[in-house]
């Protein structure tokens, strides 16, 4: 698949009239710029290549409606990775003006973009934002000298603090009135890379001065950070804590609110709404009875899946914002060099960790397809979103821990085992690591919530749908008989092979459609432990749901869709066989 396939470019967008170009590198803000400026809200991440396609809104600036596009950040214009290439389009599509968002904590690279950018010969207003991070660091930029130098208007702001904006509208009314008559045939002269740099440090040099502040102590614990000696063990400290905040308050939101909520209110009330109605015994059963849709939609959704979603959210956002994120990539770079990607990569992982499509919609910032596919397939088959691992925890949990250490060393085991195998059978190259370190900083209160908010509505549009298709087939299925029938087709599969109660045929149907369905069953029955052990790692691996192959498919082809479903299914069913039988005959001979 070509590239250009690949970006299935919109040509509509690029012959929009009236556009407005919003650019610069990555991780300074611009998604924030597009926020505030067309009251269109967009997920804003503080590690780079987050805006990986373009965003379409409009702003009204003199009362006219300009069509306003967030191009991709990029470090330069050369063509050499997807977001490069989208950039060049929109700057050769006959934008009216550019708004250009200049990094003040790293101005000598934004400057060299700049540069790159002028040269086409489009009207630009720059923004100078990060202006307080800058001065947190010491840095004094003379803005006047700086609007001279490169010959544009340069407004200082602080975006999440919408401090700055209207000036910026401002100068981008004048620029506008101005580029009205100005306007005609535009052409591009490019420079060499060399001399790009060269006079953005010249630039530099000339409009910025250190002074005599010292390091906060963010930024100090944002160098150690950095360090493999005290890094690593605040890393693992970071992750460790991540991890007990979802799940243990998880479990407690679950346990104190939801789960009384639900048996104690929201159940009884549609129990007593129905029974007062003439249904047919059939129908009543598929409404309220044990697997009815008001009755286990609240149980499985409500109160099993969305608190753990929230509050991932919730913490993945500040790690994100804070910029914590990018620093365990560089940490853990050299064993993920092992694992055949680099570092950076594990940002998409950890990522999948929330869900699996953004996080393959995120490997589009890597630098070669194999990488892509590497990182794709391990999520694929090793990362179980927030909701199903919400459900694993809620499912082993109820055992005992040392179940819960069981499957997660299980899931490592074929973490590590589908990152060698795949990096060694498929043909290319893994670029090393290049990524740009954010500042460290306490995520801006406003920011952070809207991007929560945003997450969480996203969840609720995209998830629900299908989790409660997956309700609906289940209390079909228990309810009229029908799950009899096919529980006995499966019987070899489920109790032979796995040694499962035939029952536990649910979980392989609804996992078609949502991955956490696929444990949800498995709680309303009466486990043996080793039961409750190879049913969940049976989960873990089981086939991406509905809306994963469809990305997957959508990014490399149906070939590679149908391959990796067909693989994790098989590997799931597999393994988890094998350790039943392993872990019978281990016991047998106790």
């Amino acid at each position: 698949m070509s590239r250009c396939h690949e970006l299935q470019e919109d040509r509509e967008v690029l012959e929009l009239s009236d556009k407005i170009l919003l650019m610069g590198p990555p991780n300074v803000g611009k998604s924030v710029f597009f926020s505030e400026l067309t009251n269109i809200h967009v997920v804003s991440s503080n590690y780079a290549g987050t805006t990986v396609s373009y965003m379409k809104g409009t702003v009204t600036i003199d009362g006219r409606q300009y069509n306003l596009l967030d191009v991709p950040g990029t470090y330069a214009l050369a063509a050499t990775s997807l977001a490069e290439e989208v950039a060049l389009r929109f700057l050769a599509s006959n934008p009216r003006a550019i708004l250009f968002v200049l990094n003040a904590a790293d101005l000598e690279g934004s400057i060299k973009l700049l540069l790159e950018v002028l040269e086409f010969n489009i009207p630009v207003v720059g923004a100078l934002n990060l202006a307080d991070v800058a001065n947190r660091k010491g840095m004094e930029i003379d803005v006047p000298a700086l609007s001279r130098e490169l010959g544009i208007a340069i407004v200082p702001t602080v975006a999440v603090k919408r401090q700055g904006l209207a000036e910026l509208v401002q100068e981008l009314a004048q620029v506008l009135a101005g580029e009205a008559a100005a306007s005609g045939e535009r052409s591009r002269v490019r420079g060499s890379d060399v001399e790009y740099w060269q006079r953005a440090k010249e630039i530099t040099s000339k409009v910025m001065r250190w002074t005599n502040g010292s390091p906060s102590r963010l930024d100090r614990l944002g160098d150690a950070m950095l360090k493999p000696w005290p890094g690593i063990p605040l890393a693992a400290l970071v992750i460790l804590l991540s991890i007990g905040v979802v799940v243990g308050a998880g479990k407690a939101l679950r346990a104190v609110l939801l789960l009384p909520l639900v048996n104690q209110g929201i159940v009884p009330l549609f129990e007593a709404l129905f029974s007062r109605l003439p249904l047919p015994e059939v129908v009543h059963n598929v409404l309220i009875g044990e697997f009815g849709i008001f009755r286990i939609s609240f149980e499985w959704i409500l109160a099993l899946v969305m608190p753990y979603v929230l509050l991932f959210q919730l913490v993945f956002s500040f790690l994100e914002d804070s910029g914590i994120l990018p620093r365990i990539a560089v940490l853990f770079d050299n064993i993920m060099r092992k694992l055949g990607v680099q570092g950076g990569s594990l940002i998409n992982i950890m990522l999948g960790y929330g869900c699996a499509v953004p996080a393959i919609i995120g490997t589009r910032t890597a630098t070669t397809r194999k990488e892509r596919l590497i990182v794709t397939t391990i999520v694929c088959f090793a990362v179980p979103c927030i909701s199903q691992t919400g459900a694993l925890f809620s499912l082993l949990a109820a055992y005992s821990y040392w179940l819960v250490l069981g499957v997660l060393l299980t899931g490592l085991l074929v973490f590590v085992l589908v990152s060698i195998l795949t990096s060694r059978l498929l043909k290319g190259t893994v670029d090393p690591l290049v990524i740009e370190i954010p500042n460290l900083l306490i995520p801006e209160r406003r920011a952070y919530f809207k991007k929560f908010f945003i997450r969480a509505k996203h969840f609720l549009v995209d998830a629900e749908g299908p989790m409660l298709m997956a309700v609906m087939i289940a209390a079909i299925l228990a309810e009229t008989g029908l799950l009899t029938g096919i529980s006995t087709v499966l019987k070899p599969l489920v109790s032979g092979w796995l040694g499962l109660p035939p029952e536990a045929s649910m979980s392989l149907i609804l996992g078609i459609i949502r991955r956490e369905m696929s444990v949800a069953p498995l709680l309303a029955l009466d486990l043996t432990s080793l039961q409750v052990f190879v049913g969940a790692v049976v989960s873990l691996i089981y086939l991406p749901c509905m809306s994963v192959f469809a990305i997957v498919a959508k990014e490399f082809g149906a070939k590679v869709a149908v391959a990796i479903t067909a693989g994790t299914t098989f590997t799931a069913l597999f393994l988890g066989g094998l350790l039943n039988h392993l872990i019978r005959f281990a016991l047998s001979l106790v």
